[in-house]
């Protein structure tokens, strides 16, 4: 009976929930989300639009690599790198040095710029990093440096509207050279420097103090053929102009330096290689009625580069 009694209640036994999924239905959406992400809309198709064309896109050529770093060793030399904002990582200090005027303008130095670690070190651990050099008890260690994709100094102009205006250095072995040709590069608003990555000078400490601080604003580029470099930036239509005390232009007259233009400096002892030479489209000499028979890299790669901006102005 109470069985049946419970059959005939009015009552409901437990049900199955919906899991609070009608309570979830009756709350709001948030806000609307933006145009640009909404299914359909006009805005959202062109978005997509764009990231497929992205990803179609060939990628971006490989950087030109990274040098090596290097260590710049004694009082003299470690106080003028800092003073040229020589870009630094480490700089190492022998423990109980004698505190002269030098090291104390090093530490001050360090202490302005700001993200150079100050390291104190025993006398053999130094001796070991500099291979028995006389470091004088300081050491500063150089960073790598960044190098560029010979096809980066070319592009950057462009992007800017200009026609590119880059020099490229062969068998320049001296990095006071290189200095001075990024020195003048950045002077005469060109595009940066391009050197090969064997049998000539790289970014060193020696190199940037060269520059007076240009190079931390005018990029290198480091290539691994530097003739196929320039028949590269030939194809692209740029002009490539060497430097020969026999060439067949004076600079003065030739045209072709007011568009854009890859002068090319050879070395003060053999000037241009062969190879370098035949892929020339011009060979343009600096008349020198002082009767010097070679300018360094940097002076040579000065006047050229003049003369250039003064075409272009």
């Amino acid at each position: 009976m109470a069985a049946n009694n419970r059959r005939m209640s009015g009552k409901k036994g437990a049900q199955v929930g919906s899991g609070g999924q009608r309570r979830k239905g009756l709350e709001g959406k948030g806000p609307t989300p933006p145009a640009e992400a909404r299914k359909g809309h006009k805005k959202n198709r062109i978005v997509n639009a764009k990231a497929k064309q992205a990803v179609r896109r060939p990628a971006p050529r490989g950087r030109g690599g990274k040098g090596t770093s290097e260590m710049v060793v004694g009082r003299n030399p470690v106080v003028e790198a800092l003073r040229e904002g020589v870009p630094a990582v480490t700089l190492y200090v022998q423990q109980f040095i004698d505190n002269d005027e030098r090291v104390r303008e090093a530490l001050q130095l360090v202490a302005d710029r700001g993200g150079v670690h100050l390291m104190e070190a025993p006398r053999p651990e130094l001796d070991r990093m500099t291979n028995g050099l006389n470091h004088q008890g300081m050491v500063l260690q150089v960073p790598p440096y960044e190098y560029a994709h010979a096809e980066d100094l070319a592009s950057a102009a462009y992007d800017e509207g200009q026609d590119p205006l880059i020099v490229a250095l062969d068998g320049v072995t001296d990095p006071r050279n290189l200095g001075a040709a990024v020195r003048s590069v950045s002077a005469f608003g060109g595009h940066g420097v391009l050197v090969p990555e064997r049998r000539a000078a790289g970014m060193t400490a020696g190199a940037w103090k060269s520059s007076a601080g240009t190079a931390a604003r005018t990029p290198v580029a480091r290539c691994t053929n530097l003739t196929r470099a320039l028949e590269a930036y030939k194809k692209a239509g740029i002009a490539v102009v060497g430097l020969a005390a026999d060439g067949e232009h004076e600079v003065g007259d030739l045209e072709a330096l007011g568009g854009p233009v890859v002068i090319v400096v050879g070395s003060e002892g053999k000037g241009l290689s062969r190879l370098v030479g035949e892929t020339c489209d011009y060979r343009v000499r600096i008349p020198m009625p002082g009767g010097a028979e070679s300018l360094n890299a940097g002076v040579a790669a000065g006047i050229v580069l003049y003369e250039a901006a003064r075409r272009r102005a």
